[in-house]
């Protein structure tokens, strides 16, 4: 029994032996992994990328690979610094015509990165394909207006005034793709709604994902709101290219019409005429709807009264 208590002993801490024991683990430890670091390994690592081209020329359409995986071989140190990614440059891949290159083929990348790679050795490029799009870097003027006015103002209100929009044009600057794609005008959206009074507005011109900007940024709308107010009136009436045998349009002279208009421009005079083109109508029996000619401004809603004719 004194024999086994003794032999337990040697494994059993106390205060005297426990910190000793400890430094010894540690010690031990730290010379197993000082020893394994020093031998080569083969390991599988994400590397960070970086392009090299012209910026101020051209610019990516959609985001850039952000890394590429190699297999490399190399002392456990270096294998362990650069798996930690902890300042370690970015491989660089330098594009002469960034515009014409869509893809790169990972096989063709470890002539580019063997004088980059710091005491590894490339063994394969695990990553099959690099894709890209970068396109020259445009700049392109296009027109600024308000699309469909009536979308903004309250029911029952009417626009008053032309719509003002100062500057009247912008300078875009993007990629060469999406710019193409603008048409000489651009529309603008202003976050108003349910407007009653005018309008003053300094209206920013943004697009989604940074890729394209205005110089300038902002346009100034400006623009009148008034009550709509209905009134009726009377044109007279001319008919044009009159065919032989017409019965039905003698002593009709007037033609009868009712619309809206903004109360602060209902005062306004205008001498509105009605015609009626008779060219290319057959016989018989027929409603038409003459066309009203030099109506006052800003007037909606126009409603004529219908002819009947025969000939």
């Amino acid at each position: 029994m004194e024999l086994i208590r003794s032999i337990l002993g040697l494994f059993r801490f106390n205060n005297k032996n426990w910190k000793a024991i400890l430094l010894c683990v540690f010690a031990a430890a730290i010379f197993w992994i000082f020893n394994s670091l020093n031998k080569s390994y083969s390991a599988s690592i994400d590397f960070p990328l970086a392009f090299d081209f012209d910026e101020e020329a051209y610019i990516p359409v959609k985001p850039l690979p952000r890394e590429v995986k190699l297999n490399v071989s190399g002392l456990g140190w270096d294998l362990l610094r650069k798996s930690s990614g902890l300042k370690v440059p970015p491989l660089r891949i330098p594009l002469e015509n960034p515009s014409e290159v869509k893809k790169i083929v990972g096989a063709t990348l470890p002539p580019l990165f063997t004088t980059q790679m710091e005491g590894l050795q490339i063994n394969f490029v695990m990553t099959d394909t690099l894709h890209i799009q970068i396109d020259p870097k445009i700049r392109r003027k296009v027109l600024v207006a308000l699309d469909s006015v009536d979308q903004y103002i309250r029911e029952g209100y009417g626009l008053s005034s032309a719509v003002s929009i100062v500057p009247d044009s912008v300078w875009l600057e993007g990629p060469q793709s999406l710019l193409n794609a603008f048409s000489k005008r651009l529309a603008l959206q202003p976050d108003i709604r349910n407007m009653n009074t005018s309008v003053n507005e300094i209206v920013e011109i943004g697009f989604p994902g940074d890729l394209i900007f205005a110089n300038p940024n902002t346009v100034n709308i400006r623009f009148s709101v008034s009550r709509l107010v209905q009134k009726s009136d009377s044109a007279d009436l001319q008919i044009l290219n009159i065919p032989k045998g017409l019965k039905s349009t003698s002593g009709i002279s007037k033609v009868y019409y009712r619309y809206s208009i903004p109360e602060d421009q209902q005062d306004l005079m205008r001498s509105t005429q009605a015609l009626l083109d008779l060219y290319g109508l057959g016989k018989g029996a027929h409603k038409l709807v003459p066309q009203l000619i030099n109506l006052p401004p800003f007037v909606r809603h126009v409603e004529v009264d219908t002819l009947h004719i025969s000939f």
